[in-house]
């Protein structure tokens, strides 16, 4: 109800709650596999299969009385993290594109295409109508292809081209809260599997990611709701609270955008890191902390990130065209 008091319409809520939900539930299951039966993850979203029942229990005796209210466990606080910008310069979905086409996954066009699809959806936002392309375009990556493939993949491309792209400063703040013995939890559009890679490669408690349906262990093509971003981004991190017994009031948040502010409003203490123009002001409004680790030039080019991302990746692939075609020369 909170969403459509502000004015998101119903179809959106209810895309962004499954979305949230999936994102919650594959989070929680990867971060305590051995909850489940096997001992492997299953978010049940693959098409035409449920996830397995529990285990059976027999009829209720005296030492299966559940303890009273007043001695279970005390809530607990965590961190949550943005990826694209925040954690990471530039956009993680971007440096994933520029692995798969070295890889013969696409071909110029196809990523020129997706580039400008992503461009629109994160500087119009959601009202420029451009979530259905971004939509198309990211599971464009995946369709046809095995979770193990785009797990292995995931892992070579951190090596390849993310992992010199944390920013310090935000990995410094992650530890804080990991040495405090604090949960800290990615957030992010990006595939859950690519999410939990890098969230596993950076020592995090684990990540919240777009959920992709699956059919026998393939990429179907379709989303488990949408994609995380703005307050399917809430949802997430509202049903994962749930799940891991988190106390939200206890819990910060970091972003660079506005577009979760949402999310940031979850919790008891948000940050606005590397902030957009219209984040920079609502945190000032609201009296949130702020913190930026870019250099003043880029700090100056607030608005313009995924355009800036584009000439990264444009550049890219004239120089591996280049190197293709000398290649195919000698």
């Amino acid at each position: 109800m909170a969403l459509l008091r502000r004015g998101v319409g119903r179809n959106s809520l209810t895309r962004a709650v499954t979305a949230g939900e999936a994102a919650a539930a594959a989070a929680h299951a990867t971060a305590h596999p051995d909850e489940l039966p096997g001992g492997r993850p299953d978010t049940g979203a693959e098409t035409g299969t449920e996830a397995g029942p529990g285990p059976e229990t027999g009829p209720e005796t005296p030492g299966d009385t559940p303890e009273p209210a007043e001695n279970e466990p005390p809530l607990l606080g965590a961190a949550f993290f943005d990826l694209d910008n925040t954690v990471m310069r530039g956009a993680s979905i971007f440096h994933m594109a520029r692995g798969l086409y070295a890889r013969d996954f696409f071909d110029t066009r196809d990523i020129a295409r997706f580039g400008w699809q992503q461009a629109r959806f994160r500087l119009g936002g959601e009202h420029m109508g451009h979530v259905g392309d971004a939509q198309e375009a990211a599971l464009s990556f995946v369709k046809g292809h095995t979770i193990e493939e785009v797990t292995a993949l995931g892992e070579e491309i951190f090596d390849e081209y993310m992992a010199d792209k944390i920013w310090p400063g935000t990995r410094a703040l992650a530890q804080m809260h990991l040495d405090a013995d604090r949960q800290v939890w990615l957030v992010t559009a990006a595939p859950i599997e690519i999410a939990s890679t890098i969230a596993r490669r950076l020592g995090l408690t684990g990540a919240l990611g777009t959920v992709s349906e699956t059919r026998n262990g393939q990429y179907t093509g379709r989303l488990v709701g949408e994609l995380l971003h703005g307050e399917a981004k809430a949802e997430a991190v509202r049903g994962l609270a749930a799940r891991e017994g988190l106390d939200l009031a206890d819990c910060s948040a970091y972003s660079d955008s506005a577009n979760d502010i949402p999310m940031l409003s979850l919790v008891g203490d948000p940050c606005a890191v590397n902030p957009d123009g219209r984040l920079r002001r609502h945190a000032r409004r609201h009296g949130w902390r702020t913190k930026d680790y870019r250099t003043g030039r880029k700090a100056a080019r607030i608005g313009i990130p995924a355009a800036a991302g584009i000439g990264a990746v444009a550049g890219a692939l004239a120089a591996g065209t280049a190197v293709r075609r000398r290649a195919a020369l000698v």
